[in-house]
């Protein structure tokens, strides 16, 4: 009987163990949000320009990367992690601030925006 409730407790561990593991260790809340740019090169120097700053709470996990899809090698992938919708919101509240920054400064100041522009308009 002892023996019984032994691998009882076990199978309830594991259980707790997996569910644990299915909300990614606290960090339940979860965005992934694709930046579409003009060219590769733009999609670099916006993943280079955001990806200085840290994440200014330990509550929010933030990654980046480039597709490597030849189609969609211009697309910027942001994903966030965070413990509570509450916390998600403000750091996409601050990702959002950031990338109109250097979004506005790419159509200022940026080659391949100009030209981009240059086409669109011809």
């Amino acid at each position: 009987m002892a023996d019984n409730n032994n691998n009882n407790n076990n199978n309830n561990n594991n259980n707790n163990n997996n569910n644990k593991k299915s909300t990614d260790d606290g960090f339940p809340c979860s965005l992934t949000i694709d930046v579409p740019f003009p060219t590769p090169r733009l999609a670099s120097v916006a993943h280079k320009a955001l990806a200085v700053d840290q994440e200014l709470s330990p509550l929010v996990r933030r990654t980046f990367s480039i597709d490597d899809d030849a189609d969609a090698a211009s697309v910027l992938r942001v994903h966030y992690k965070a413990t509570t919708n509450r916390m998600l919101r403000v750091a996409v509240n601050g990702l959002m601030e950031s990338l109109n920054l250097v979004v506005e400064v790419m159509e200022e100041l940026d080659v391949d925006v100009l030209e981009h522009h240059h086409q669109d308009s011809q």
